[in-house]
């Protein structure tokens, strides 16, 4: 499968150890805490001013991944889909694409499955060595610290709408 940039429409990652150190912070009343990076935030924002659509999916449920994912308005999140290629198809299915305009973001094993099939394979740089060796692109930070803003920033450099989208970006907080 041949990459071409401007095919990408849907941007799917997974959350844990991408937008997240993959940590996870547990109080004695079972309250969960993740750190999330706000370089992540300004990355949806970006991807979302370049028209790409955004899903996560995360294999195990965790309600402060749905609380970020309601903050940053991802209306396709999947909270504890351990198997992700089943999502994966309803997503090509949704919104009528095929593997060439999907690109996934991932760090482990669990992963590998929907990037073996995307033109669009992204790696954090602290992903596991057999999820590098597939992708296309090692994003420069790693998970938790602005990994998913790499991959946008470099999906939208390679349609060469960088410039556009800033603009439209800017536009929109003037606007506001």
């Amino acid at each position: 499968m041949n990459f071409v940039a401007s095919d990408i429409k849907l941007l799917i990652t997974d959350v844990d150890g991408v937008l997240t150190d993959g940590g996870i912070f547990i109080g004695p009343d079972g309250m969960e805490f993740k750190r999330f990076s706000v370089f992540d935030g300004v990355g949806v924002a970006i991807a979302k001013a370049a028209g790409l659509k955004i899903a996560f999916i995360s294999a195990r449920y965790s309600s402060a991944t749905a609380s970020r994912a309601k903050e940053l308005k991802i209306d396709e999140i999947y909270n504890g889909s351990l198997n992700k290629l089943p999502v994966y198809e309803k997503l090509k299915i949704k919104y009528n694409l095929s593997d060439n305009n999907i690109a996934y973001i991932g760090d482990d094993l669990i992963d590998l499955s929907v990037m073996k099939k995307v033109a669009c394979p992204i790696a954090v740089n602290n992903a596991i060595d057999i999820v590098k060796e597939v992708s296309i692109f090692v994003t420069q930070s790693s998970g938790g610290d602005g990994a998913f803003r790499d991959a946008v920033d470099w999906i939208v450099n390679q349609q060469g709408r960088m410039e556009e989208v800033y603009k439209r970006m800017e536009n929109h907080v003037l606007s506001s």
